[in-house]
């Protein structure tokens, strides 16, 4: 019995040497400040250069968090329901909700069709992006005008030939990092 409580605590002084010894040799590096600063500054850098190859490419999403009306009303929705996709030559507009089922099924309305008028223009400065393009579908001709920060935050204005607005604001995604659900065309 001695013994067997001898064992005990000699096991968990080892034990506690073993921690102790761990604590001290696995030190976190802190960061000061300014340390962070630039890390910070060197990861927009490269998310700059990574976004230009992604919109030249025209292979993104926009995913939504927001929808934004002329009035300056904004929604929260659900971002793999509410999209820009724009694959090469072919763009989707898509708005819905998990509380009706809408024109496309999914409680809102999906327009698919043909990208025209593609320009990028780029601010090496403010680390962003604007693009503007028109997507031409059955059911209306939409001109987007889209802005795009190097941490992926973009804000999308869809104007058609009616007087209103609708705007997309959320995060820009690669098509194969998306989880975007579309709907059936609205005819």
């Amino acid at each position: 019995m001695k013994t067997m409580k001898m064992n005990m605590v000699s096991l968990l002084g080892v034990f506690g040497l073993f921690l102790v010894s761990l604590n001290s040799n696995s030190q976190d590096i802190k960061l000061d400040r300014q340390e962070r600063k630039e890390v910070r500054k060197a990861q927009m850098a490269a998310n700059f250069y990574i976004l230009d190859s992604l919109l030249n490419a025209r292979s993104f999403v926009l995913e939504a968090d927001y929808l934004q009306n002329k009035y300056g009303d904004r929604i929260p929705v659900v971002s793999n329901l509410n999209f820009i996709k724009v694959d090469r030559s072919n763009g989707i507009l898509q708005t819905g909700s998990n509380f009706g089922m809408g024109y496309n099924g999914v409680g809102g309305v999906t327009a698919e069709g043909t990208i025209e008028s593609w320009k990028i223009s780029k601010d090496s400065k403010k680390l962003s992006y604007t693009l503007q393009f028109s997507l031409l579908t059955q059911i209306g001709h939409y001109d987007i005008f889209m802005s795009v920060n190097a941490d992926n935050h973009a804000s999308a204005t869809i104007t058609g030939l009616g007087p209103g607005r609708l705007t997309w604001d959320g995060r820009l995604k690669t098509l194969y990092n998306t989880r975007v659900f579309k709907g059936q065309n609205t005819i």
